[in-house]
């Protein structure tokens, strides 16, 4: 799993993150062409290398035109109707939103207002949407799966505003980052900007100093400032975490030898799997728990249904044995950080606890893959799972097998043996 580390020893901003990664090695060429299927125009994209006090950055710069009615200043509905009319996936417009909403949310606290009559004035609208998407797209160029971050240096001073001088870090700033570490040094400049503040707090999994990982590449993002002491950059660190199961997650593992895949070879299945030859995949999940003691046990059916529609990975009970002897059940799910908010809210609204805890584990899976296969009962769906070229388990889909079963008034469990045995 390749995970970033944005260090802010310099702050963050938008153009800061689209530097860093370009320098990482994103290519522009592909970032705009992504970028294009947003509906908004009348900006480019302009890269080049520069130095900060010594050291050499990619900085990335979003060149507008003069305003124009298409660019007047947006608001929460504008921003979420461009994004959802996007032609981007469906991932990467949710990651985009959150960090929006996070943006509007603190301004409309900040100024008193609501998340319907708040408009993006300071911000400038098309730098916005260029710097938070082109950050996401840039993210996922790169395989990134886990984005951490240092803490933040927010700079020192005043910032001038639409609002008049406010002192740094701005109002809307200091709001998105509650609960982040932060600190400020002397630089009189503001060195975080609450586009940079919203990225960070809307893509990043932890806060903290650089875990234990090795570093594979490093990107330097360069900020608009120029001062003598310091280079107002912004470092990305990319690379794999150390894995306690797999250490260094070696990528000379040599494959497995093939063989025990029987009758497989016969269905056409020989190489389906061969990506990541001979790997075990390592990723990371949270896990959400809750102990319930006093819920009527038919509500379990209908939440675990709604649980794995909202994006759970796995959704399992089991029996514990509570305080005063009370018998028990543990809620168990499995999923995406991305989808962990949904799922804790669904929890807390359809069982009776009244909290939970939630933590983040490693787990190693078989690449596994579904095919349409014929069989002798006709066509079945099939999972695969296995390593390399090698398949090591396959098992018909049991709602296949249960129409079959009752279609034919055949044994379910005989369904099941005669598909896998067919050759």
């Amino acid at each position: 799993m390749k995970i970033a580390y944005f260090d802010c020893f310099s702050g963050i901003s938008g153009d800061m993150c689209l530097g860093a990664l370009v320098d990482a090695g994103v290519s522009l060429q592909k970032l705009k062409r992504e970028l294009k299927k947003i509906p908004i125009r009348r900006y480019e994209l302009h890269a080049e290398k520069v130095k900060k006090a010594g050291v050499v950055a990619t900085k990335v710069d979003v060149l507008q035109e003069a305003k124009s009615k298409e660019q007047r200043a947006k608001g929460w509905k504008d921003i979420e109707k461009v994004i959802n009319n996007s032609a981007l996936s469906q991932e990467i417009k949710q990651k985009g939103l959150k960090v929006f909403k996070n943006l509007f949310e603190a301004e409309a606290k900040v100024h008193g207002g609501t998340l319907k009559n708040i408009h993006l004035h300071d911000l400038g609208d098309t730098d916005c949407i260029v710097d938070i998407f082109g950050t996401i797209i840039g993210l996922d160029m790169l395989g990134i799966k886990k984005v951490y971050s240092s803490p933040v240096n927010l700079g020192s001073g005043s910032v001038k505003t639409d609002h008049g001088f406010l002192p740094v870090p701005a109002p809307a700033t200091a709001e998105i980052l509650k609960g982040v570490p932060v600190y400020s040094t002397d630089t009189s400049f503001e060195l975080t900007t609450p586009t940079g503040a919203a990225i960070l707090k809307g893509l990043s999994a932890g806060f903290g100093s650089i875990s234990l990982m090795n570093v594979e590449t490093i990107g330097i993002g360069a900020g608009s400032q120029n001062f003598k002491d310091r280079p107002n950059v912004l470092r990305l660190l990319i690379g794999n975490p150390s894995s306690p199961l797999f250490g260094k997650l070696n990528p000379s593992i040599p494959p497995l030898e093939k063989g025990g895949q029987g009758g497989f070879e016969k269905l056409g299945i020989g190489k389906m799997l061969k990506r990541d030859v001979g790997r075990l995949s390592d990723e990371e999940v949270t896990v959400i728990e809750a102990n319930i003691d006093d819920m009527n046990p038919q509500i379990y059916e209908y939440v675990m249904g709604k649980l794995f529609k909202e994006g759970a990975l796995d959704v399992f009970l089991t029996q514990v044995l509570m305080k005063k002897g009370r018998p028990g059940i543990k809620l168990s799910v499995l999923c995406k950080e991305t989808d962990r908010e949904l799922l804790i809210k669904t929890i807390l609204k359809e069982t009776t606890t009244i909290g939970l805890r939630f933590y983040e584990v490693n787990r190693v899976v078989l690449n596994r893959e579904t095919k349409l296969m014929d069989t002798e009962f006709g066509k079945v769906r099939i999972k695969f799972s296995g390593l390399g070229e090698e398949i090591l388990k396959a098992t018909p889909e049991y709602e296949d097998c249960k129409r079959i079963a009752k279609k034919l008034k055949i044994p379910l469990i005989e369904v099941m043996e005669r598909i896998i045995k067919f050759k």
